[in-house]
């Protein structure tokens, strides 16, 4: 009955609030799908823990995503020993990259008392279960190990089969608790998207990348701009 509710019943749960709790917010509240910067109030220990963390946080993403959708391809790449070997590493470098940030960004929101006004009871749970999941991710790459080979040979399959509404996790149900303790936070991570400011992702300005670029046009002041001898883009200021 556990497994059948943490393998089974948790995944279907968490997909399905994520897909409706995330079309009613966006529906209700589109205004407060934002990631609320807290940029403003203390700027230098967010800029490295952001950067680290979203660095690494998305190479494993694809990483794991990869794993998923091209699990044939992945295992006949890290048949050779050597190409496995720069991968495990690799993924275990960005695992502490995303380590190093998300654990600057708890200690800003701990010992920086202005932040304690914008953080909310879902932003500590947040950072809880992300740390939970670099955590358990980096304990399975050290004690599990060549988890990019058996990842494609064992989960791959489980995931596919819920996606094909015929679950199947025997093959999950006799590994470590390590492993099962990080599937089924990453199942309660997206479950919570809906109700966290983790709902920007989903938000992406893709726009930005196509539209025509935007002058930003300081307050100078008129006079003395139009006797000054610099130029803007090789065009001096007329008068209108």
């Amino acid at each position: 009955m556990f497994n059948n509710f943490i393998f089974i019943g948790l995944p279907y749960m968490a997909l399905l609030m994520f897909l409706v709790g995330s079309i009613i917010r966006y529906k209700t509240r589109p205004f407060g799908v934002s990631s609320l910067s807290s940029q403003f109030l203390e700027n230098r220990m967010l800029y490295w823990g952001s950067h680290a963390f979203h660095i690494g946080i998305v190479v494993l993403f694809f990483g794991h995503l990869i794993g998923f959708l091209f699990p044939g391809g992945v295992i006949s790449f890290t048949g050779q020993p050597t190409r496995l070997l720069i991968i495990e590493i690799s993924a275990f470098a960005f695992g502490l990259l995303s380590l190093f940030g998300i654990v600057t960004l708890i200690i800003r929101r701990i010992f920086n008392l202005k932040l304690h006004a914008v953080t909310s009871k879902m932003d500590v749970a947040v950072y809880v279960l992300i740390l939970l999941q670099v955590l358990s991710g980096l304990w399975i790459a050290y004690f599990n190990r060549w988890g990019s080979a058996w990842f494609a040979i064992s989960l791959a399959p489980y995931l596919k089969s819920l996606f094909l509404l015929n679950p199947n996790f025997e093959a999950l149900a006799v590994m470590p608790l390590s492993i099962k303790l990080h599937v089924a936070s990453a199942f309660v991570f997206i479950g919570m998207v809906p109700f966290t400011r983790l709902m920007h992702f989903l938000v992406f300005p893709f726009t930005y990348i196509t539209r025509a670029y935007q002058y930003v046009i300081w307050n100078w002041d008129r006079k003395t701009r139009r006797s000054s001898s610099n130029f803007n883009r090789g065009v001096k200021a007329k008068n209108n």
